[in-house]
Formats: structure tokens, sequence, C-alpha cells
């Protein structure tokens, strides 16, 4: 059954979401704040702000406090940040849910920012930086998103910010960041899992009383002005190049989302995909290689990422753009529609297991989406993608002025990729 919003005065969204056969509940409060919101000057403050949330408040001083009672009821926490969302979750026992909304509230709200907490965070952040930067896979991607939404736009910019924002930024920037976001309007908070008749009080008592909606500072909307390819060569003296290829796409809410995802399970979302088969198994041109979806309020992209040998990259790249050239000409088989359909409801029926993965199924909707859809309705959308809709969609998105290309390897110049870079026989 579909839940229902329930918003308090204050602005606060619930959504409860009863879950039977489960011993466990998951409170998530989702907040609409990420690096999307950001200015060049606070540019990774979203994210060194999630880092802070565990480094103390008054009633727990410090994270060992913390930590120590999360870890005394056996319950399994974290946060992560992202371009349009800031997550905090713990999933426990049920009859800890008290615990559960009383540890959240008191963090979101009360969290210390200690001036010696915060220098030591920096050097954190700042490592988890180099750990990206030493995990091409990752960072082609970031490096790709950069380009196509360009670094004048927050879209563009790392999650994680620059190294002389982390370095350089103020306690009062980051406390009045988090301020002007961390309101209750600005919030939801989802509970999931076996619920009792109580649950609707208790929330009320840590997020309700004394917690005032604010003003929200207004998002920086994209709009899609690219007229010309690009690329992007990031040198580095690596034996496999990691590739990153991406075109603009479409927004959570656009009519043909669902046919660019099945479009993306198609060309390479598993190990019977076309790019997997052709470019991996047949020819041995990839170490790995996948399509995927970067999807937000206003926009989105449709990417391929691939591990190549260095000495085979052109022939690999060629092959990619023969792949991508021939569903934009000539589409997919009806078997082939159907397959990646059966794959969606597969991974759905696996991915909403538990109390955790229920509570971001529907919490990350009313966050983000016009409408609440149970996973049967969303399926039930899938299922009515036609093949007509695939090719349609293939052809709108593959143009090749419309083709971003990052690559990290041992290269410099352009020219070659330049001209592989393109759409045949349209």
């Amino acid at each position: 059954m579909k839940p229902k919003v329930q918003k308090l005065r204050n602005g606060l969204k619930i959504l409860k979401i009863p879950y039977k056969d489960t011993k466990a509940v998951t409170v998530l409060v989702l907040l609409k704040v990420g690096s999307r919101n950001e200015t060049p000057d606070v540019n990774g403050v979203s994210h060194f702000v999630e880092h802070l949330m565990f480094k103390g408040t008054p009633r727990r001083p410090n994270t060992q406090v913390i930590s120590q009672e999360l870890d005394r009821i056996g319950a399994d926490y974290n946060a992560f940040t992202g371009k349009d969302q800031t997550g905090y979750y713990i999933k426990a026992k049920a009859n800890k849910i008290d615990f559960c909304l009383d540890m959240l509230s008191d963090m979101l709200f009360n969290s210390k920012f200690d001036p010696v907490e915060i220098d030591r965070e920096r050097g954190v952040i700042l490592e988890e930086m180099h750990m990206y930067e030493d995990a091409p896979m990752m960072y082609a991607g970031e490096l790709l998103e950069e380009q196509m939404f360009g670094k004048n736009h927050p879209l563009g910019r790392l999650t994680i910010g620059p190294k002389k924002v982390i370095k350089e930024v103020s306690r009062e920037k980051i406390v009045e960041y988090k301020e002007s976001f961390y309101v209750p309007n600005n919030m939801i908070v989802v509970v999931s899992g076996k619920l009792d008749k109580d649950t609707n009080k208790k929330i009320r008592k840590y997020f309700a009383n004394g917690f005032k909606k604010k003003t929200l500072p207004a998002m920086k909307k994209f709009t899609d002005k690219q007229k010309s390819k690009k690329i992007l060569l990031k040198y580095k003296d690596t034996e496999q190049v990691h590739v990153a290829m991406g075109v603009h796409g479409y927004s959570y809410n656009h009519k043909d989302l669902h046919a660019q995802i099945l479009l993306s399970v198609i060309m390479g979302g598993n190990m019977s995909s076309r790019l997997f088969i052709n470019i991996r198994e047949r020819q041995g041109l990839a170490y790995f290689i996948r399509a995927d979806d970067a999807i937000y309020e206003d926009t989105g992209g449709f990417i391929v990422q691939a591990g190549i040998d260095k000495k085979r990259i052109y022939k690999a790249l060629e092959a990619i753009m023969e792949e991508l050239s021939d569903v934009a000409k000539n589409g997919v088989s009806k078997k082939e529609l159907k397959k990646a359909q059966d794959y969606l409801a597969g991974r759905v029926a696996l991915d909403l297991e538990d109390s955790s993965s229920m509570a971001s199924w529907y919490g990350k909707q009313e966050l983000l989406m016009k409408k609440l859809e149970t996973p049967e309705e969303k399926l039930r959308e899938y299922r009515q993608v036609t093949e007509a809709d695939i090719k349609r969609v293939a052809k709108n998105l593959f143009q090749t002025n419309r083709f971003n290309l990052t690559i990290i390897g041992p290269f410099k110049d352009k020219k070659k990729f330049n001209k592989i870079l393109k759409i045949k026989d349209r």
C-alpha cells in the first residue's frame, strides 16, 4: 500500500512505511541539499557538514560517545551526500525507534561544530579526495559531469569540493550554510519497518517542537546549451585507460525517463547487455564496461564508462560508437526490451527486501519527484515502454554534437578521439 505523506506545521514531511515481515526499523532523514546548492566559495560544504554531524552535541560530546551508543544496540548507521540530497539513517531493532529518532534529531539540530573537530576533519576529507583521484573509475565519472554541466553551474562542480575550499572555509561559513538548509521544511523523516501505534507521536516529539520553518535559498536550475562535442584528456601514466562518455538526458519527471533507463539497461546495464557482450566478451577490448543514468530534477545524462587497455583505446571507442550508432538507427528488438523490463522487475524485487530499502525508495521520490509510486506502479510504467519509444529516445540522445568524452590515461592529443566521437549513418 502506498504511504501517505504527512506535513507538520513547521513544514516537516513524515513518511511511515509499515513492513510486517521484519523485526527492525529504519529511520531515514533526507534533506534537499547537496553540492548543487553551493556557491564556489563553499563548494564541498554539504559533504563537509555531513561529516561534522557525527562529531558531537552537548548531550553526546564527541564521536566516540555517538558511535558507542549506536554500537551498543547493534545499529547499522551511515550518511551520504550527493549533488541534490543528503541523508542520514539508523537501522536497529524495532523497539529502539525512540533512540533512533532521538539520536538523529540531536545530531541534525544540535551538533557543536567544534573548531578543533572541523580542522581535524579537513585532513580526513583531503585524504578522501586523494582516494578518489587514485581511483580513476570513480574520478572519470565526476570529471565527465564537470564537463557536461560546466564549472560555472553547481551540477558541474565536484561534490567533495576543491582542496582550497576544504582547507580554508571558515567555521562561520560552514555553520551559516548548515543553518540555511537544515530546517524542517527542507526535511523528510521516513520511518520504515515494524512500526507501533505511537510512531507519529514519537516523530513529533523529536522533530516538531521548537523547530521552525525558514525561507530556503533558491536553487540554480540547469539549461542545456551544448551545441558541439567536448573532449577532456586528463593525463596519467597508466596501462589501463578510464573512459567516461556521456550525453545530456532526462530529468526525474520527464515523460521519456523510463525509456532512457531501459535503453541504458539494454546497452550496458548487465552482463548480457550489448556493450558488455560485444565490446568485452566478443572483442576483448575492455576490462569493464557499463551504461548508466545520471538523473536530477531538471536534467540528466546517459553515461558509458569503460576500462580499456591503452594500446586498444581507439579500436574500443570505435566499437562503442558503432553500438550507439546502431541502436539510434535500428532500435532494439521486442525480445531485448522484454529482457530489460524483466531485469528491472527482478532488481526492484531484490532491492526492496528490507526496511532501509523501502525507506529510500519512498523518501527519494517525495524529496525529488512529483508523485509517489509503489514498485508495482513504477514497473507498470516500464512495461508500457515500446520498441518505438526506445528508438526515438536513442535517436534524440545520441547525436554527434551532443557527446562529451573524458579520458584518464597517457594521452594529450584530442584529434583522433575527435574523429572517432561521432554517430554514423543517421
